[in-house]
This record gives C-alpha cells, structure tokens and sequence, in this order.
C-alpha cells in the first residue's frame, strides 16, 4: 500500500466515526426504529435485531475491497479496509468495553474511555426514537469528559 492509500485508511475510519453518528441519529432512531429499538429494550436471546446494522457497514466494505482488488484499485481497498477496522473498533468498543462483556473490562483508568462508557450510558437511558444523545462512538462531548474528572476528584 502506498502512504496515500495507507492515509485513505485513516481518513475513511475516520470518516466512519461521522457516518456512523448521522446514522444512528437520523436512521437508527428514525425510519430505522424498529430494528435498533431491541438494543435500547433488552429482549430475550444473545441476538438482536439491532446486529443486522453490522451487515449493513460490512457490506459496502467488502463490496470496495473485492471489487478493488478485481479491478486493481488502491483507492477503493483503502476505503473498504477504513470501513472494517471501524467495524472492528465498533465491536470491541462498543460489545466488549461499552457493555463489558468480557469481565476485565469492566474499570479502566482512562478519562477518555470512562466518558466514553459515560456517553453511553447517557444514551441508553432514553428507551424511545424520540429522545436521544450522544449518538457516536469514539467522539465523545467534553462535558463527560469534565463529569468523569470532576467524580474522580471528589472521590479521591
């Protein structure tokens, strides 16, 4: 891969970040509701309807990164590999260290990370389309940042 088609990757994932916020907001928890509303109402089963939106992302980004390396196209590789290292930021993020499925996940020392986890939190405590915030993954508002240091302040 070249250095422009290496910065592609990153200028794609970071893209991902802004895409996948106007997703959420505007698709998710719009025209969308109905397959994202079981990941705000837990229902039964380690599935949910909501996980049909990874193959909505994963299939743009296997479509550029077959199609080019078919037609030999650095551009469109790069774009499809920017698109799945966000999937996979998304899933280790978002399943692993957001909803802590894995038990040593569970605290972290990280200003960041902990508003991060925050930001969630703040999210999820809306259970309807209507109302919402904090529709990102990665980029969190500073205000969080400022509760998480401002708690661990005061319980020092």
């Amino acid at each position: 891969m070249s250095g422009l088609e290496i910065f592609i990757v990153f200028l794609t994932f970071a893209a991902m970040e802004w895409t996948a916020w106007l997703a959420h907001r505007y698709l998710m928890h719009g025209l969308l509701w109905f397959l994202h509303e079981d990941h705000h109402v837990k229902t039964p089963g380690a599935l949910e309807k909501n996980d049909t939106f990874f193959l909505i992302f994963a299939v743009p980004s296997w479509l550029c990164i077959m199609l080019g390396m078919m037609n030999t196209s650095g551009f469109s590789v790069a774009v499809g590999l920017g698109i799945a290292l966000y999937g996979l930021a998304y899933a280790i993020v978002h399943e692993v260290f957001i909803h802590q499925r894995l038990p040593f996940l569970r605290s972290s020392n990280s200003t960041y990370w902990e508003a991060v986890r925050l930001a969630h939190k703040m999210h999820h405590r809306h259970l309807n389309k209507e109302e919402g915030e904090n529709f990102g993954m990665l980029w969190v508002h500073p205000k969080y940042l400022r509760h998480v240091r401002k708690s661990r302040k005061t319980s020092s």
